[in-house]
């Protein structure tokens, strides 16, 4: 099983950021974080990378949900969205896939909570 959900699309770079997080917003996500991994590199270790950016998206309903059934889940959370540029104007929009990551807590309770995140994150990347 693949640990994300993927789609490679023509697009400029910080427009798809853009439709990313509108489009996470429409599925009840906000982003908490967003980490810059060019940036970083470069200042950390004075290496040029790709535009690729993390976006840790969260959905509060689910993350409560997923937290009354699993105490140490956090330790999965938020979700991470990756926009990577690969090519100028080939950019990849990467989710991770709860259902991958949930097999590894031994707790039948968050699977249904996995599924429903899983099928708005694919919708998030699909209808890029």
């Amino acid at each position: 099983m693949a640990y994300y959900i993927s789609k490679t699309i023509s697009a400029d770079f910080d427009e798809t950021i853009t439709h990313v997080t509108e489009a996470l917003k429409e599925e009840g996500f906000g982003v908490l974080t967003d980490i810059d991994i060019k940036a970083t590199l470069k200042k950390k270790l004075d290496v040029d990378f790709r535009r690729y950016r993390i976006l840790g998206a969260c959905n509060p309903q689910f993350a409560y949900s997923a937290l009354q059934h699993e105490a140490n889940v956090g330790t999965m959370l938020p979700c991470n969205v990756i926009v990577q540029e690969h090519e100028p104007g080939e950019i990849e929009v990467s989710a991770v896939d709860p259902i991958a990551s949930m097999q590894a807590i031994q707790n039948p309770d968050l699977q249904e909570i996995a599924h429903e995140v899983r099928a708005r994150l694919e919708r998030v990347v699909n209808n890029l």
